[in-house]
């Protein structure tokens, strides 16, 4: 479960710098010369996922390109497609609003099964409730 754990609080946060990038581009979706920003990281979890194993002791098996690392887990990358589609800028708000809502659903999803794993380890700490 600790892992399923970590991988939730990676999606979390995911959802979190997703959210702000967002909210960045429907911001700016009146700025000229302005170029839409995206976050990456099915690409890099497909990355890492097919990441090459190396024993480091007998008994151990480690990833060289660790999907849990925190620093490489996610980049922003800029859209660099000329297409006005604002008239002004490459920003579609029809597109930032249907990708918030699915973010919006994803962090719900995520912050839900993150809290019901705490409520049960708070429950077997307190005896499952026999008091």
């Amino acid at each position: 479960m600790g892992n399923s754990i970590k991988l939730l609080e990676n999606l979390l946060d995911y959802c979190s710098v997703k959210n702000k990038v967002i909210a960045n581009n429907i911001a700016n979706i009146h700025t000229e010369n302005y170029k839409r920003e995206d976050v990456e990281f099915k690409s890099l979890l497909e990355e890492n996922s097919n990441a090459l194993l190396r024993t480091t002791e007998s008994r151990h098996l480690r990833m060289l390109n660790d999907p849990l690392d925190r620093q490489n887990r996610f980049r922003i990358v800029t859209d660099d497609s000329s297409e006005s589609l604002s008239g002004i800028n490459n920003v579609n708000i029809e597109q930032e609003m249907a990708e918030l809502a699915e973010n919006t659903l994803r962090f719900k999803f995520a912050s839900k099964k993150v809290g019901e794993y705490y409520k049960m380890i708070q429950k077997v700490i307190n005896g499952g409730g026999r008091f």
